[in-house]
């Protein structure tokens, strides 16, 4: 039996999905709601330690996957660059802060 993994926003992801026009808005919806069943889709990359990134049309979509909390943290939406992926430790801190307030 497979669990599901609870899916929970950073502040800002949710304010950086809002800026994307409607239709990829919704094929990155449906890529983040699929992380729920299967937090390590195919195509996604290890960043470090529990952060993965997995690619979406023109976006990347950064999150945290923590198998003990059964969790899965997006941390950053944003526009394939050379920057993306860069200064990823805060967003690290920012997740583990996120399941700690549980």
């Amino acid at each position: 039996m497979t669990k599901t993994y609870a899916l929970k926003f950073h502040s800002n992801p949710e304010k950086q999905l809002l800026r994307i026009p409607g239709k990829e808005r919704q094929r990155i919806t449906e890529t983040i709601r699929s992380l729920a069943i299967e937090p390590r889709l195919a195509g996604c990359v290890r960043l470090e330690n529990n952060l993965y990134r997995v690619r979406q049309g023109l976006y990347q979509i950064i999150y945290g996957v923590f198998d003990t909390e059964v969790v899965v943290v997006i941390c950053k939406i944003a526009r394939r660059t050379e920057d993306t992926c860069k200064d990823i430790q805060p967003l690290l801190k920012q997740a583990l802060r996120l399941i700690k307030e549980e």
